[in-house]
């Protein structure tokens, strides 16, 4: 399977399919017409995201339900479950450690790290808070291969460094700054202030509209 010559922006819109696809029954054939209005997009887009992948549709008639939706999470990998480990564990790491769909999703947070002594030992979610220099000893123990960052920005590097010293293959970074890490460790950084950002220049533009 060609996943790796889709680009990254497909990827995230098979994720945005997928989801539309579990609030429909599996017996259902939909139009790609049909399922870009449901989706918000185009039926070319939905083609051409899809072909990154294979063929998944049914000539002159669309796309079935219940396959489509067993290829888009074979492709995401989500048939399997991912061991997650968190590092920061102040008021988002803890809101992160408390989020029920982390117990039933494919995503299951198995460790929680922090450098406070006052944290280490407490529980939070059902994980006891371990010593964050102990991260490059438990990942590879608990078969750990996603880490995700929430502390402040000026210790994001160096637990970067230490998730990937524990053998790591991806990680998803809260913290505001820049992160070097090596080629084969994939590195998705959110910044919540950049949507807010491009938010408030669209409403900006309403109000001069509207002057």
């Amino acid at each position: 399977m060609p996943r790796f010559k889709a680009p990254e922006v497909a990827v995230q819109r098979l994720s945005l399919y997928l989801r539309t696809l579990k609030s429909i029954p599996d017996d259902r054939v939909l139009s790609s017409q049909k399922f870009a209005e449901l989706v918000g997009t185009t039926d070319n887009q939905i083609r051409k995201d899809l072909s990154y992948f294979g063929w998944f549709g049914i000539r002159g008639q669309g796309y079935r339900v219940d396959r489509l939706k067993e290829e888009i999470t074979h492709i995401l990998t989500l048939n399997r479950k991912w061991r997650l480990a968190l590092v920061g564990v102040g008021k988002l790491g803890s809101a992160l450690l408390m989020y029920p769909g982390f117990r039933k999703d494919k995503f299951q947070i198995k460790l929680a790290f922090d450098s406070d002594p006052e944290k280490i030992g407490k529980t939070i979610g059902g994980i006891v808070i371990q010593d964050v220099e102990k991260i490059p000893e438990l990942l590879p123990l608990n078969k750990i291969k996603v880490g995700i960052i929430t502390t402040p920005a000026d210790v994001a590097q160096d637990v970067a460094d230490k998730l990937i010293r524990g053998k790591v293959k991806g990680i998803l970074n809260f913290a505001p700054t820049h992160l070097v890490v090596p080629g084969k460790v994939k590195l998705k950084n959110i910044d919540l202030s950049i949507p807010l950002e491009i938010l408030s220049f669209f409403i900006s533009l309403e109000k001069i509209a509207v002057s």
